[in-house]
């Protein structure tokens, strides 16, 4: 490596500036890709972690006056006092009408028990009620409920409200038990009401019920003596016209049928009759003509039955003899003469009761047979008459209907008005007491447990949705994922707060957490390329006051640690970082004069690393970035040096960050956290790559998970100089002058 300078050690201090000149970036040129990276930011269980950390202090404080609140509240609070009854309802009988099993009349009762429920629950709440309540108490002449007012209508109106206003009404589960509550500042006058309330609710179900037994009496009466006229007059009606008919009933058989009158009866009398003579004359005529074909009777078979007993003997004999003797043998011809005689006994006696027979069974006949024509001549005289009384009888049916309905409706309306009369009020009421209210010994409001448990929530609630809300509307980068989810960028270290004023007194102990956070970015920028950390390195924000001088200073620091010659230029020719009380040395200088790199930087007392200043504040910065001799003086610091650092003005609302980005190996991005919006760092991003920058990563600086930040910023940059900017320091013990570089960019 060639000599850099011929200037000694220069002794570089680096001292935060106090000052800042903050102005706000204007929203609508920090929208650019914003809606693509971090629109759709969600709520997560980290995120929120992340939220309540940040904000524990807004959170704490909410649940404080939460807390505070719900004190003063229960101190300010009047006291109140509840007093509990108990009733039980009991839901009247009603009979269910169900045509196949049990299962729609057990919905239909179901529902008759919810909605009997409902209308009670609705009756010890309603208004007229708790008018009665107030009359029967006479609570219109309290002063302490209804005040000093002496119209006695608007007091009974306002003690009713106040019954109404602190009464309460609840159902308790899976029973028939209703609890009624009343809250009064009095505990006598709370028990008072309680069972004012439950004595009035029974009363006026009874008043109720007695009053509708009474209306269904009335009602039945005056239709009873209704029904009555009707029925007599129907009946009436009735025996006329069966005695203008001359219709006799015999009040048997079916109603409307022939049979209900005598000559209805007569003529099913003859039918009968006449049904038996023709079965007796067919079964005589059947015999008769039987009798008459020749068939043996049994009359004369038994008649004959010696006769052929003795002819059966007697040719028993016969054959017997027949083997001794020949036929012809006079005892054979006398034996043979006396069974030819039987023989003809028999037949004669046969014929005889044969034909005696037959005159028996036509004579039956004959009587059978005129007796069936008698009655058929009867029931043919009496069909005519039934004929003609049938249509009398359309008439006769139609009144007796008249009747049998009168008198089954005036049955029922007696029934009804006798059940009606008999257990109208003596049913079972719809309610009973279990428990009467007692006067409460303690009073149950405030509950001063209950409301710090409310106020603790409701703190809880406010100070988080709280937190949310300002942490969307404070959409800043704060912390790694913010880095790597909102700006795409990698995240290459988290700087922390400095302990001391003067960052450059830290950054020089090797262990202190500054000096730590800034060798471990530098470390990480070895692996951004191929060739190892960028040969020229632009570090830029984008805002001011974001610690882009210090971290250019710490990271040029950090890597002349790790071995690395660096070379320190300040870019930012509007409001220089680093003064060294050169007139002519300096960035500015040598882009507008001739000259060589070695005779415009200035060697620290850090060894291998030197610094160009940006020199005189030229009118045009922008001019110079953009020259061809920028470039060359980048090839040549490149070829002298290791690793060059550029410190780079702000990007939003200036050309130099852009044209510097341009030529550049690579930009850092230095963001504060906390404070950097997220729409403005990503529209300085868009920026710098629309100029063709290679933005490598990120870091933030006063990184602090656990702290909590503010959302005000403001960005004010303009030309000039701090008048303090330039201090010298003569050390008597170098005969060199040694120069002390003052930073007001805070670190």
């Amino acid at each position: 490596m060639a000599s850099p300078g011929a200037l000694g050690p220069t002794n570089l201090t680096v001292q935060p500036d106090q000052r800042r000149d903050l102005a706000p970036v204007s929203q609508e040129s920090a929208y650019g890709s914003y809606g693509s990276t971090a629109g759709g930011r969600e709520l997560s269980l980290s995120l929120l972690w992340r939220i309540a950390v940040e904000w524990r202090w807004l959170i704490l404080a909410a649940i404080g006056i939460s807390i505070a609140a719900a004190v003063l509240v229960t101190l300010l609070t009047p006291l109140k006092y509840r007093s509990v009854a108990s009733l039980e309802l009991n839901p009247p009988g009603v009979e269910i009408m169900v045509d196949e099993g049990s299962k729609n009349g057990g919905q239909s009762s179901s529902r008759s028990d919810v909605n009997f429920i409902g209308t009670q629950l609705a009756l010890l709440g309603s208004r007229a009620l708790a008018e009665r309540v107030a009359q029967n108490l006479n609570l219109a002449a309290d002063p302490t409920i209804v005040g000093e007012g002496t119209d006695r209508t608007a007091n009974t109106a306002a003690a009713a409200s106040f019954v109404q206003r602190g009464t309460q009404v609840r159902l308790q589960p899976q029973s028939m038990i209703v609890t009624v509550s009343f809250v009064a500042r009095d505990p006598q006058i709370a028990a008072k009401i309680v069972n004012g309330i439950t004595d009035a609710y029974i009363a006026t179900n009874l008043e109720r019920r007695y009053q509708s037994s009474s209306y269904a009496r009335d009602f039945l009466q005056r239709q009873i003596a209704t029904t009555r006229r009707d029925l007599e007059r129907s009946e009436r009606q009735l025996t006329t016209y069966a005695q203008q008919q001359r219709l006799i009933s015999t009040g048997s058989g079916e109603e409307g049928g022939d049979t209900n009158s005598l000559t209805g009866s007569s003529l099913v009398s003859l039918n009968t009759a006449l049904a038996a003579t023709q079965a007796r004359r067919i079964a005589a005529e059947q015999k008769y003509r039987e009798a008459s074909l020749g068939g043996a009777t049994t009359e004369g078979s038994t008649n004959a039955a010696p006769l052929r007993a003795q002819i059966a003997a007697l040719n028993a004999e016969y054959q017997q003899k027949l083997q001794t003797f020949r036929p012809d043998y006079p005892e054979m011809v006398a034996l043979k003469a006396r069974i030819d005689a039987l023989r003809a006994s028999v037949i004669t006696e046969t014929r005889t009761a044969n034909s005696d027979r037959i005159g028996t069974l036509r004579q039956d006949f004959q009587s059978a047979r005129a007796e069936e024509d008698r009655l058929r001549s009867q029931v043919s005289g009496l069909s005519g008459t039934v004929l003609n009384q049938r249509g009398r009888l359309i008439q006769y049916n139609i009144l007796k209907r008249d009747v049998d309905t009168n008198r089954t409706l005036y049955d029922a309306l007696l029934q009804r008005y006798k059940e009606i009369g008999v257990a109208g009020g003596i049913g079972t009421a719809v309610a009973s007491v279990v428990d009467r209210g007692l006067s409460p010994s303690g009073a149950f409001s405030p509950n001063l447990y209950l409301n710090l448990m409310i106020g603790a929530l409701l703190g809880i609630i406010i100070g988080v949705l709280a937190a949310i809300t300002l942490e969307f509307i404070n959409d800043t980068v704060k912390s790694p994922d913010d880095v790597r989810d909102k700006l795409q960028l990698p995240f290459l270290g988290g700087i922390p707060n400095a302990k001391t004023t003067k960052p450059i007194d830290e950054l020089r102990d090797a262990l202190s957490p500054v000096a730590e956070a800034y060798l471990s970015t530098a470390s990480a920028m070895q692996f951004v390329t191929e060739g190892g950390a960028p040969k020229t390195l632009l570090v830029t924000s984008t805002r001011p006051a974001e610690g882009k001088s210090t971290s250019a200073w710490a990271l040029a620091y950090s890597f002349t640690r790790l071995g690395k010659s660096v070379l320190l230029i300040d870019a930012d020719m509007r409001r220089p970082a680093f003064v060294t009380g050169h007139d002519n040395i300096g960035l500015s200088h040598i882009l507008t004069n001739t000259g060589v790199l070695s005779e415009h930087i200035l060697h620290t007392d850090i060894e291998n690393l030197w610094i160009m200043p940006s020199g005189t504040i030229p009118p045009s910065p922008p001019e110079l970035i953009a020259s061809a001799r920028f470039v060359t003086l980048l090839s040549n610091a490149q070829a002298t040096f290791d690793v060059v650092v550029i410190d780079g003005p702000p990007i939003l609302g200036l050309a130099d960050s852009p044209l510097l980005s341009s030529v550049a190996q690579a930009t850092l991005m230095v963001i504060e956290s906390g404070r950097t919006r997220t729409r403005a760092a990503i529209e300085a991003q868009n920026r710098i790559r629309t100029a063709g920058a290679h933005i490598i990563g990120a870091i933030l600086t006063r990184y602090q998970p656990q702290a909590s930040y503010g959302y005000g910023y403001g960005y004010g940059y303009g030309y000039g100089q701090n008048k303090d900017q330039y201090r010298y320091i003569a050390d008597g013990n170098d005969k060199k002058r040694r120069i002390m570089l003052t930073m007001h960019d805070e670190s």
